[in-house]
């Protein structure tokens, strides 16, 4: 979902879908968001403490979840947005082997601020709904 175009407030409305992201979920992608969040729990990266947790094999952080949602949206939106807060709650882990698929709708627009909040969920091909929450951008004004 590359997009190098900013959208505009004025182009978006309350419903609207985002289009879904893919995300193939690696022991390379876990590893790494664990690291680059300085996450180092052993179950982020160490197999036989997952496995010691009750899980068959390491999973993914909340720091990197909270990542890929955002990115989802700010691709969407595009590099002239700005990413004002978000929100999320876990479901299932993300394992090595799953196949994340991110949707999102528009759910809210302030005018005010020029701010739009879209509704996000993750689901895995595996154990279902991997995460849920919200994302709000402010987006520029058409000219």
């Amino acid at each position: 979902m590359t997009n190098h175009t900013t959208r505009t407030y004025d182009a978006v409305s309350v419903g609207d879908k985002l289009p879904p992201l893919v995300i193939p979920i690696t022991a390379s992608l876990i590893v790494g968001g664990a690291i680059a969040t300085r996450d180092y729990t052993p179950v982020h990266h160490d197999k036989a403490a997952a496995q010691a947790g009750g899980l068959p094999d390491i999973f993914m952080n909340i720091l990197t979840s909270t990542a890929l949602m955002g990115r989802f949206v700010t691709d969407w939106a595009g590099p002239d947005c700005t990413l004002k807060s978000s929100s999320i709650k876990l479901g299932a882990p993300n394992l090595p082997g799953f196949v994340m698929t991110i949707t999102g709708e528009v759910k809210a627009m302030d005018a005010a601020d020029g701010s739009v909040e879209v509704v996000v969920e993750g689901e895995n091909d595996v154990w279902g709904t991997h995460m849920q929450g919200t994302v709000r951008v402010a987006l520029p004004r058409e000219a």
